[in-house]
């Protein structure tokens, strides 16, 4: 009966998530226009951000209030495997042409992005290092100053981006923004997406005790593709309207985001938080395989092609099986799950 209402719980939270997402990047949008944001800034941070709010609220979520940061991570770098397998490649099999980028996209947001990962691993390495847990040798306890260097590198980014437009000279709007129900909009959307992140916490704690799936494995597989359904859902219909490049910028922003901001986010709200080092590495390590395989096919003839689109989910596919073997016993690469 529990994994039967945990399963119903995790449908309807998933469909919560979606709409609450919706709402708050449009809102987002709304107010980024009527405030005069450049493009670049309204794409890499303010539909970034609005898009990442699941993976934000689960992260802070599930330290904060339920003590487990397993789920957290999990479902933080399950989503951004996510994103650069999986959304690329359903936007290009679904764009009338083929799915076409710059070389903006291919070296500069390529470079900060893999830049993000390792800066997340290394915060990972100085815990394991310099402030190791009494349950382990592969445990770290991360204080929250070493939660702060991430989030104060994305504020490296966010400079990066605003420097790059400081000449922009907003175009007058062609229709009014009702400015307040904006707002409004947008906080009803972050209450929803704050309810629905609870109901991914509960399925994930009930599947974790009654059919023994690890939390962490919950949160890489089934929660990271359900918080990512916004970033789908944005970057499938740019892609859709002729607008690669806005399509792989949202999944790249959101992924800095993700990375540099949700992660450290749980740890400095949380005073600190346990990281088990033996499930963290290899993830960011599949996590680096997924990267270099989207721009190795990207930086050919900058577009991707329905072939190479296939690949990518052919090594989601990997990913997936790969969590299956890990659950049930059938392989060990990962210690601690």
């Amino acid at each position: 009966m529990s994994v039967l209402l945990a399963t119903v719980v995790t449908v309807v939270a998933t469909a919560v998530v979606w709409l609450g997402s919706d709402m708050l990047e449009e809102a987002s949008n709304q107010l980024a226009g009527h405030y005069g944001l450049p493009p670049v800034i309204q794409g890499s941070v303010v539909a970034a951000i609005g898009s990442s709010f699941p993976e934000l609220s689960i992260a802070v979520l599930s330290v904060v209030i339920h003590d487990t940061f397993d789920l957290g991570v999990g479902a933080v770098v399950g989503s951004a495997v996510f994103n650069v397998l999986v959304i690329p490649g359903v936007s290009a099999l679904l764009a009338e042409d083929e799915l076409n980028a710059n070389r903006d996209v291919v070296y500069k947001e390529a470079l900060f992005y893999m830049l993000s990962v390792a800066a997340l691993l290394l915060v990972f390495s100085l815990g394991v290092i310099y402030y190791p847990h009494e349950s382990g040798r592969l445990v770290a306890d991360i204080p929250p100053w070493l939660g702060m260097l991430p989030i104060a590198l994305y504020g490296l980014y966010v400079f990066i981006q605003y420097a790059d437009t400081v000449e922009y000279v907003a175009e007058p709007l062609t229709e009014s923004v009702n400015v307040r129900r904006q707002w409004g909009s947008l906080l009803l959307s972050l209450a929803l997406v704050l309810v629905a992140v609870e109901g991914f916490v509960y399925g994930a704690d009930v599947f974790a005790t009654t059919l023994g799936v690890p939390e962490a494995v919950w949160g890489l597989t089934v929660v990271a593709a359900a918080t990512s359904l916004p970033d789908t859902l944005v970057s499938v219909r740019a892609a859709r309207k002729g607008r690669g490049i806005t399509s792989l910028g949202n999944v790249l922003g959101s992924n800095v985001f993700d990375l540099l901001v949700a992660v450290p986010a749980g740890i400095v709200l949380a005073g600190g938080a346990v990281v088990n080092y033996g499930v963290a590495v290899p993830m960011m390590a599949f996590l680096v395989v997924a990267t270099v395989a989207l721009f190795t096919m990207l930086r050919t003839d900058l577009h991707l092609s329905d072939r190479e689109a296939t690949v990518l989910l052919g090594v989601y596919a990997v990913f997936l099986s790969w969590m299956v073997l890990e659950t049930v016993g059938a392989v060990g690469f990962v210690p601690g799950l």
